[in-house]
């Protein structure tokens, strides 16, 4: 997940968060497995990895095979809200949305425009910008709907946004930022507190492919510090962790599919609050 500052002119800055999608971790594993049979240091890495850290258990494979009859509905309405909004965008000026509707900070503050921590989450900068979105959005959103369960899809995507822009919000106080990937980054959050609580239901590497997007993200941070919003990330990520913590159950017997008729409404409901967001958003927009 990469995050950079695009520059419409010189007085205008605005900062973007762009996610790369989960595979390129997974990508990485298959190269470095593909690979590791080679050299003195393949031999040694044959002997230290176990049959068990390859091959799910008899367990991950049942609970898998269950989730994969589960269509990701919610990543889906996601993806479809954000994509409109961006050729509404596209149609009325990108300098212009991200004025009217993006998280500008000074705007938040001091025209007590409040809105602009959510509508900036559903802005992008470009097709570049929505399409790495998007494919993110639907890998880790599709992760959550079926290892978990979608009520709790948006409602972290929604609390991460949050979080992360009032993170961002009290570091960087200054300047616009835009972008879907606080809440993204939430999502990661949550599954990397799922895969640790849920080893038994999950495939070996799962925890690791999870941290590893995580670590890259870091990296890509680190170095273009002076142009992603790393806070936005870091508030997001924090964010879906915590409620993993709360919500993810420790029990291996519970079944982290079952949710509640306060859960499952509170799903809805906040499915409910991102169209009328991104509904929000297209009206300011076309005005």
């Amino acid at each position: 997940m990469v995050g950079y500052q695009y520059r419409f002119d010189d007085s205008s800055v605005s900062r973007f968060r762009i996610p790369m999608g989960q595979y390129f971790s997974e990508c990485i594993l298959c190269n470095w497995s593909a690979r590791s049979d080679r050299g003195p240091l393949g031999s040694l890495l044959r002997k230290k990895i176990k049959l068990a850290d390859l091959i799910p258990s008899a367990e991950a494979v049942q609970y898998l095979q269950a989730g994969q009859t589960i269509r990701p509905i919610y990543s889906l309405i996601l993806i479809g809200g954000i994509v409109l909004v961006t050729f509404v965008q596209l149609a009325t000026g990108l300098q212009r949305s991200i004025d009217i509707a993006g998280f500008v900070k000074a705007d938040f503050w001091s025209q007590h425009q409040y809105w602009r921590l959510l509508t900036g989450a559903v802005l992008h900068g470009g097709l570049l910008h929505i399409y790495f979105n998007s494919q993110a959005m639907y890998g880790f959103g599709s992760l959550v709907e079926q290892l978990s369960n979608r009520a709790h899809l948006t409602i972290v995507f929604l609390l991460a946004a949050i979080g992360g822009g009032i993170l961002s919000l009290y570091f960087m106080p200054a300047g616009a930022s835009v972008g879907a990937s606080g809440g993204i980054m939430g999502l990661i959050g949550y599954l990397a507190i799922f895969g640790y609580r849920r080893k038994r239901q999950l495939p070996p590497d799962f925890l690791k492919t999870m941290l590893i997007n995580i670590a890259f993200i870091g990296a890509i941070g680190v170095i273009g510090y002076q142009l992603i919003d790393n806070f936005a990330h870091l508030g997001g990520l924090l964010v879906g962790a915590t409620y993993g913590l709360i919500q993810v159950p420790s029990d291996p017997t519970a079944d982290p599919r079952r949710v509640g008729i306060v859960a499952n409404a509170l799903g809805v409901l906040s499915v409910v609050a991102f169209i009328v967001i991104c509904l929000y958003t297209i009206y300011l927009l076309i005005r």
